[in-house]
């Protein structure tokens, strides 16, 4: 269904700009077909399984079909055979001999009966699939984060156009009243040369606006795995959005319940771990059976059949310290695991820590914002009264409007700060792409 409506999505595409949610962009680099660490993630899971398969094979039976005809010479003094002395006089014992044909058709199979390394060995090749799958998951969450900042990214240049548009209405709006006050006999040259300024400088803010907002369009088609020559059309703005109350005690063991990365290592060390137990138990005996049964001739018409079985026990007892040198190889890469599990839990802590610190911070920001907003907008309308009344002249109403448009960029970057944040601590927590749902 996904790939169908991928496939919807890029015919959608020639008729106009791509409408895009946040969820229907992650949904899109998270797919199959989508961003490259995902195509590179299920590879990894399907050359996992392909290794377990591998291990698996080494437990099964062994069956081989063999056929060989032969002409053959000898020399029999080559082969140290030499009869100079026989019971019949005149008689002599050829050194060469043949050519002579020989027939063989057989089948043989071999099966382990007992062999603990082996066993150990496929265990451990089930939890690295199982590894890989969180590895997968994993790969998931980080495109899911890496596309919603890119999509917040992109909001936030589309905000600030917008911004700057307003800014650029407002300098107009200015520029008019500093024109009429002149006509009137209330106003100066001076004023009308300082809108002029002003809407000046908010027009080159707007073309440096809409050359960021086509940079960051293009962030985020490359976050998604997507055409560049995309044309989207965002339908998610900045918007803010209550978290529920979270204590540091509560996420972090969230964390370490869903983090898929953590997961993994901690597969990966039980991988480690079982690997190591396989190479202890190298030192084992093993016991396999085998068999084979076929027909030996000159020829099919005077074959004979044949057979062969017995099991074979193999007891190791020196190989030159190789095998020893394995294991403490294997034991060593087991603490390394063990090591980095360490280092992942201790991570998933700080991550947890900053990204709670950066709500609380981000959300701060938000209240201060919108009043330093409110103040700046009630500002700006009192000072174009005093202007349009006489009672001051221009400056201040410059001074309010550049007081205003800084607070318009201010609550912009606390909005998106605080959005990013979410994102943070929902990544912190292993929990992206349920946040975005």
């Amino acid at each position: 269904m996904l790939v169908l409506g991928m496939a919807a999505t890029l015919a959608a595409e020639e008729r106009g700009p791509l409408s895009l949610s946040l969820k229907r962009a992650v949904e899109i680099a998270t797919s199959q077909e989508g961003s490259t660490p995902i195509q590179l993630s299920a590879e990894s899971l399907k050359q996992a399984e392909l290794r377990s398969k591998e291990a698996r094979a080494a437990l099964l039976p062994d069956v081989e079909g063999a056929f060989s005809y032969e002409n053959r010479t000898a020399n029999l003094a080559a082969m140290g055979i030499s009869l100079t002395r026989l019971p019949f006089p005149g008689f002599e014992f050829p050194t060469f001999v043949g050519p002579f044909l020989t027939m063989d058709a057989r089948a043989s199979v071999t099966q382990s009966v007992f062999d603990v390394s082996s066993i150990r060995k496929f265990q451990a090749s089930k939890v690295g699939v199982s590894a890989a799958r969180s590895d997968s998951e994993s790969a998931g969450e980080q495109v899911a984060a890496v596309v919603a900042r890119a999509y917040l990214g992109a909001v936030r240049a589309d905000t600030d156009v917008e911004t700057a548009q307003a800014n650029v209405m407002l300098s107009q709006a200015v520029l008019r009243q500093a024109e009429n006050q002149k006509n009137a006999g209330t106003g100066t040259g001076i004023e009308i040369t300082r809108a002029r300024v002003q809407l000046a400088n908010d027009q080159q803010r707007l073309l440096v606006t809409e050359n960021a907002r086509r940079a960051a369009h293009l962030q985020l088609l490359r976050a998604m795995g997507v055409r560049l020559d995309t044309e989207v059309q965002l339908t998610d703005g900045l918007q803010y959005v209550p978290v529920d109350a979270l204590t540091l005690e509560n996420a972090r063991t969230q964390a370490l319940r869903d983090r898929p990365d953590y997961k993994a290592q901690q597969e990966r060390e039980a991988n480690a771990r079982l690997m190591a137990s396989a190479t202890v138990m190298e030192r084992l005996p093993s016991l396999a059976a085998f068999g084979d049964y076929g027909s030996s001739g000159s020829a099919f018409s005077n074959s004979l059949p044949t057979r062969t079985y017995g099991i074979s026990l193999k007891v190791p007892l020196w190989d030159g310290a190789r095998r020893d040198a394995r294991r403490a190889e294997s034991a060593s890469q087991h603490r390394a695991e063990a090591i980095r599990t360490n280092d992942v839990r201790e991570q998933i802590e700080l991550d947890v820590r900053l990204a709670l610190d950066a709500l609380s911070s981000a959300q701060d920001e938000v209240k201060v914002a919108k009043d330093g907003l409110d103040l700046a907008e009630s500002e700006l309308e009192q000072a174009r009264r005093r202007y349009q009344a006489g009672i001051s002249d221009s400056l201040e109403v410059t001074d309010a409007q550049t007081r205003l448009e800084r607070a318009r960029d201010n609550q912009t970057a606390a909005l998106y700060n605080y959005n990013v944040a979410r994102i943070d601590l929902a990544q912190a927590m292993g929990v992206v792409r349920r946040t975005i749902q």
